[in-house]
């Protein structure tokens, strides 16, 4: 038997670190959130600041950043983290990386050193929750026709507008709420405990249930005037931290699919139809064979990726690429994965119709495929298909 790390010779491409790193995020995913995710999906609740905490004590939140009590690891090293923890659940690392790659990163790339003292180091431990406040109600895809506005209020700012799918919005310490103003679109921290700011849990969902999702708004919230990211300016701001938690997706995906993998094959070669087990037929084999092909392809691209992520060469179409090939991969791979389970595929005695579930709607957020696909022709053309 050859596992899939075995088949693509994965392992060797990664240093000691890594590969330690790796093994302690599988360690924590197989001991602490396995044994209780299929519970948290089916109930629709997370226990968010207790597992924040725990990630904390580990050193994952904001782990790729230096300084402030963060973990200062390699980018690769964080992709790996979020391809452990996403194979325990993708709400997880949804909860992992708006933290870090959003809320913290925000902070730390265009935020002043007094916000990033008060702030990350408490973040870091997991004892502050950040979200991050981007898509609108009316405005996901086009970030840029925005409607929330920050205008200026003697030295203050008053902040109004809604924000809508925030993820953590309703356990968040802080908001990072991206609003347009005179100077055009500018980020803010909003302590949610201010005054005309209102969260929302957001039910009824039917994907990434084991995830806290929100719906925000703002009615004249009075914010100091040192709220403000100072180095934000314009939607490229934004758009960077999405490239930052997108990173992650791409490493995050694939380990949907190999749990995906791993399941399916352990359940074929133990199920018996018409008296040998199902692993022996070719159709099951073809299926488990071509999953295996695209999931080594998207952890090869991953690993790349997170190379030159390292070396400070990556470029946010290259981003676009690994989430495009790898989400769309990852969920193919879950959809036929969960064909060799038969019936038993659609319960949560197994995890891949909740994988399945849960790629939906990584498929679609932070870029939908549709996006990607218009940001690599665009780099292919030089020409602007967007509108």
């Amino acid at each position: 038997m050859t596992s899939l790390n075995e088949l693509f010779a994965l392992d060797p491409l990664l240093n000691e670190e890594e590969k330690d790193i790796r093994a302690t995020a599988r360690e924590f995913a197989n001991r602490h959130l396995r044994p209780h995710v299929a519970e948290w999906y089916e109930a629709g609740t997370l226990p968010a600041r207790e597992v924040a905490k725990e990630f904390g004590k580990l050193g994952m939140l904001g782990m790729h950043l230096h300084g402030y009590g963060c973990a200062g690891v390699s980018a690769t090293a964080y992709g790996l983290v979020c391809h452990e923890i996403e194979a325990a659940d993708a709400g997880l690392r949804s909860l992992m990386s708006v933290q870090g790659s959003l809320a913290m990163y925000s902070i730390y790339a265009y935020g002043s050193e007094d916000q990033k003292q008060q702030w990350l180091p408490d973040m870091a431990r997991g004892e502050k929750l950040g979200c991050f406040g981007l898509t609108e109600p009316d405005f996901g895809s086009n970030p840029g026709g925005m409607r929330t506005r920050a205008r200026r209020d003697g030295d203050d700012w008053l902040l109004n507008g809604s924000k809508m799918w925030i993820t953590n919005g309703t356990l968040a310490d802080v908001a990072v709420v991206w609003a347009r103003t005179e100077d055009g679109i500018r980020g803010f921290l909003v302590p949610t405990d201010s005054k005309g700011f209102e969260a929302r849990e957001m039910k009824h969902k039917l994907s990434l249930r084991a995830s806290v999702t929100a719906e925000l708004s703002f009615d004249d919230v009075r914010l100091p005037h040192d709220a403000v990211l100072p180095d934000s300016k314009g939607l490229k701001s934004p758009l960077g931290c999405l490239s930052e938690a997108r990173f992650g997706i791409v490493f995050g995906s694939m380990g949907s699919a190999r749990d995906c993998l791993e399941t399916a094959i352990d359940y074929a070669k133990s199920r018996e139809v018409f008296d040998k087990p199902l692993a022996a037929y070719q159709l099951t084999q073809a299926k488990l064979a071509d999953g295996a092909l695209e999931y080594g392809k998207g952890m090869l691209l991953a690993l790349h990726l997170g190379r030159l992520k390292d070396a400070g060469k990556i470029t946010s179409e290259q981003v676009s690429i690994g989430k495009l090939n790898n989400v769309r991969e990852a969920l193919e791979i879950a959809r036929t994965c969960r064909t060799i389970l038969g019936a038993n595929g659609i319960t949560l005695e197994y995890p891949v119709m909740r994988h399945a579930s849960n790629l939906e709607t990584v498929l679609t957020y932070e870029g939908t495929s549709e996006i990607h696909q218009l940001v690599v022709g665009q780099a292919l053309t030089g020409e602007n298909a967007f509108r």
